[in-house]
């Protein structure tokens, strides 16, 4: 039939455009009978269907191809005027819209047309392989780009979503060519295999930084609570590592095999700075003088109003003004109190003794050594010198020179660093006060004496014994210091730091002082040797140690731990030092009436016992009544702040001095500056001290920072000659 074959025989754009497939009845017999239009073939003749259907399979053939050009090209510019053709508006009827077949005419403009298209599209593709290549090229380079930047032929496909996330556009074109295709987190560069970063990808990089963020502060601080760090005076944590560059030239081999890993083999120290890291196991009184320089120089002077260290200084004719350097090579916790706030109060780690019995030996030299490195250093020395100190006093602890039996401190190590200081004193024209802050068995039972608890010197089953083992360490110390360059930088030699007297026999101690001094004069010192006061009081003193030439009695004063003293109203406080110390140190002084050479070597401008760990680890105060010692004579459970002041509290005491009000400054100011004019009336004195982790009242360095002291020891405008202010505006509980 020819009507099955009529419409198989149709181009298939020509079938899609009937509804179902089927034309009407009517317009199927009209197409038997109606004349054919004007230049088109006659489909159902011989000769028209034998040239007919080659040309419509060819044209269907050329249509096809024609669309999947479209589809290639890049822009979509492919147009097909037969499609165009067919959506223009049109006024035939149905039957007038059945499908023809195209004449030749139309058929060879069709095929110029596919021809034409076919060539431009092929030009188009020649013309982008060499940008493809390009690119290609740069990709490698463009991944290497930090994260998160955008791409400019990105930019081009994306568009912003109701959630102001950007979407990738559907992936067609060149980026689909180049094989990038969009996954979860990001950009898949599917030639190379890496991946760029994505949203989820950046947030994961943010987390990171941000827990960083915040361990390493944290793990800082820690470490420094743990190794005794920060604060105003320095710390063991402090600043970097030396660098110990003297140590490059050196041999290790050099060293013998008996001293390696020894306190004597300069590779084991945390520091080499400053020391002659040359091997010697040359001693002197059996003490190793192993990182001395064998040159010094004494023509240095502190300042103007002093003289060199190889001139001659008058003593009680000039007066002394020094500083200490407490808490360093003698641990005391309220100085550093980071060694001790990371153990529990159960743990009991309340002194040198217990903390390093806890760290172990290996861990507790470590520790230690760090701290004796970075907590003094050259600098503080220069810092003391433009203060306006003359003398610095060095408190140390008798295992710089040895340990005994059940001994768990570090032996030896600070030895080498109490040397290191005394050269640095002297490269700054400083003169110094030795002074053995601890002695065998304890001299007073205080945390600053090693151990805290009951006196084992001179006192109890091994009383005795830790005397002898004294004098047999100030044997060693004194032939040490009896050489040569010690003659002028070591001005005054202490035998004990505050033997506590009023609880051993007076006798004894005495005793035990007058054979000391013996020793040291028989090694061939003739320095000034100090003494403590014992807290039996100057007035008691006269006519002591008589037989001792050239002996110096040291007094500290401070109103804070006395019960009847340290609830002075403000005014009281600055009368009290201008008027019962300093007649007490003109009465000292005097031979006739007192002791004679009399020097205060310890005070400072606190004017509570607030200070973390003052009166012992994990203990409170007498200003908030808070100290229950468990004797009668020494506890404190009421508050003694001054009475009628108020609630006692000791925030306020504590506080940064950034925080202090003017009339509290000027108040601690003249405070000080009062004590120093009254001990003048003496021999002269040494504040305690001038470093400290926190406790602003009791270091030089952060009370100087703070402008509550003198920029100088000489420059004062309060000398104790003027009225005192009443401070009426400034509380006496604050």
């Amino acid at each position: 039939m020819a009507e099955p074959h009529d419409r198989d025989a149709r181009p298939d754009n020509e079938r899609a455009r009937r509804p179902h497939g089927r034309p009407r009845r009517e317009h199927r017999e009209r197409r038997t009978t109606r004349d054919p239009p004007q230049g088109k073939a006659i489909r159902n003749s011989e000769d028209g269907r034998h040239a007919t259907q080659p040309l419509e399979r060819k044209e269907r053939r050329e249509k096809r191809v024609a669309r999947e050009t479209q589809k290639r090209s890049p822009r979509h510019e492919t147009r097909n005027p037969e499609r165009r053709r067919r959506n223009e508006p049109t006024s035939h009827t149905s039957s007038e819209r059945s499908s023809n077949p195209l004449n030749f005419e139309s058929l060879a403009k069709l095929d110029a047309y596919n021809e034409s298209t076919s060539r431009k599209t092929q030009e188009h593709e020649q013309l982008l392989a060499p940008k493809d290549k390009d690119r290609a090229h740069e990709r490698p380079l463009k991944e290497k780009v930090a994260s998160g930047r955008v791409l400019k032929d990105k930019s081009r496909h994306r568009r912003k979503s109701e959630y102001g996330r950007e979407k990738r556009r559907v992936v067609s074109g060149p980026l689909a060519e180049e094989g990038r295709v969009r996954k979860r987190g990001g950009y898949i560069a599917e030639e190379s295999g890496k991946k760029r970063f994505g949203r989820k990808c950046w947030i994961a990089v943010l987390i990171i930084v941000l827990i960083l963020v915040i361990l390493i502060p944290v793990g800082i601080y820690a470490s420094k609570k743990h190794g005794g760090g920060g604060g105003s005076g320095g710390s063991s944590d402090d600043g970097a590592d030396p660098t110990n560059d003297n140590l490059n030239g050196v041999n290790e081999n050099d060293i013998p095999a008996a001293a390696k890993n020894t306190y004597l083999d300069p590779f084991t120290w945390y520091d080499s700075t400053d020391f002659n890291v040359t091997y010697t196991n040359e001693t002197v009184g059996g003490l190793p003088v192993m990182g001395l320089n064998s040159n010094w120089d004494d023509s240095k002077q502190a300042n103007e109003n002093v003289p060199p260290l190889d001139k001659t200084w008058i003593y009680g004719t000039l007066p002394i003004r020094g500083v200490n350097l407490g808490g360093w090579l003698s641990l005391e916790p309220f100085i550093t109190p980071s060694f001790f706030q990371s153990y529990k109060p159960n743990q009991g780690i309340i002194d040198e003794y217990t903390l390093t019995r806890e760290l172990g030996p290996q861990k507790a030299a470590k520790t230690l050594e760090k701290h004796y490195a970075m907590f003094i250093k050259e600098d503080d020395f220069q810092q003391i010198q433009a203060a306006g100190f003359d003398h610095v006093r060095i408190p140390f602890s008798y295992w710089a020179v040895t340990t005994y039996p059940g001994d768990p401190y570090v032996p030896k190590i600070s030895w080498r660093y109490l040397l290191r200081a005394i050269e640095y004193c002297r490269k700054y024209g400083l003169r110094v006060s030795l002074d053995l802050h601890a002695l065998p068995g304890s001299q007073n039972g205080w945390n600053h004496s090693g151990r805290q608890g009951a006196i084992g010197w001179l006192n109890g089953t091994d009383g005795d014994l830790n005397a002898q083992r004294s004098l047999d360490i100030h044997t060693q110390l004194s032939t040490f210091f009896a050489q040569p360059r010690y003659k002028n930088i070591i001005a005054i030699y202490g035998l004990a730091n505050e033997p506590k007297m009023i609880a051993l026999p007076t006798s004894a101690v005495l005793d035990w002082e007058t054979k000391a001094a013996a020793i040291v004069r028989k090694s061939g010192m003739q320095q000034y040797i100090a003494v403590g006061d014992g807290f039996l009081g100057l007035s008691k003193w006269q006519g002591q140690l008589s037989g001792v030439q050239n002996v110096m009695l040291d007094v500290h004063q401070y109103t804070i731990f006395n019960k009847n003293q340290i609830n002075f109203p403000h005014q009281k406080k600055i009368q009290y030092a201008c008027q019962g110390w300093t007649d007490q140190m003109k009465q000292s002084v005097n031979v006739a009436t007192g002791f004679g050479a009399t020097i205060c070597g310890e005070w400072s401008q606190a004017d509570t016992d607030c200070a973390l760990y003052l009166n012992n680890v994990n203990t409170g105060s007498r200003w908030e009544g808070t100290l229950p010692t468990g004797d009668p004579t020494t506890s404190v459970t009421t508050p003694d702040c001054p009475p009628n002041s108020g609630t006692c509290s000791c925030d306020k005491a504590n506080a940064d001095p950034s925080s202090y009000s003017d009339d509290y400054k000027q108040w601690l100011m003249m405070y000080a500056e009062a004590q120093m004019a009254s001990f003048e009336a003496g021999w002269g004195w040494f504040y305690w001290t001038w470093a400290t982790e926190s406790a602003t009242q009791w270091s030089w360095k952060a009370g100087l920072a703070a402008g509550i002291l003198p920029k100088t020891t000489w420059q004062r405008d309060f000398n104790c000659t003027s009225n005192v202010p009443d401070f009426k505006n400034l509380p006496d509980n604050y």
